[in-house]
């Protein structure tokens, strides 16, 4: 009995000291679709990004051009033309641990990849309501899914 209260004390001892972080979970496929205005298939054509950094954060924001191939949600996109995907990660260059929050998209793509895009267009995009400028934003963490 000791030995099962000793290593339980170990163990809680040991979360205390962790540092704690709490990153954004990602979006059930069904999640994404209702929460999407827009959802379209296409390949990255080009990549283009800019980075703003603060003394505890260094967070860079991109916008994926891709060539749309499909539109499986959404008026105003067309396949054969264009869409501007934004989409922002983050790192913490701070002192100390991060504080909880999340580090932005994951799955990012890369030139020629061809994707699924979940979007957002003046509507809540999966981190914020402030989505009001008419341009795309990608959903939530996740928001990217490769086609094989």
């Amino acid at each position: 009995m000791r030995i099962r209260s000793l290593i339980g004390l170990v163990a809680l001892s040991l979360l205390a000291v962790a540092p704690l972080t709490a990153e954004k979970v990602d979006m059930s496929a069904q999640k994404l679709k209702d929460t999407a205005t827009h959802i379209v298939k296409g390949k990255v054509s080009a990549i283009y990004s800019r980075q703003v950094k603060d003394a505890k954060w260094r967070t860079t924001y991109w916008v994926a051009e891709v060539a749309i191939d499909e539109v499986e949600k959404g008026e105003g996109l067309e396949k054969g033309g264009l869409v501007y995907a934004r989409y922002w990660t983050r790192e913490w260059v701070g002192a100390g641990d991060p504080p909880p929050g999340t580090n932005g998209h994951r799955g990012i793509p890369s030139e020629g990849q061809t994707l699924r895009i979940y979007l957002a267009r003046n509507a809540y995009d999966g981190f914020s309501e402030d989505n009001k400028d008419g341009g795309y934003n990608v959903i939530g963490a996740n928001g990217f899914e490769t086609i094989k």
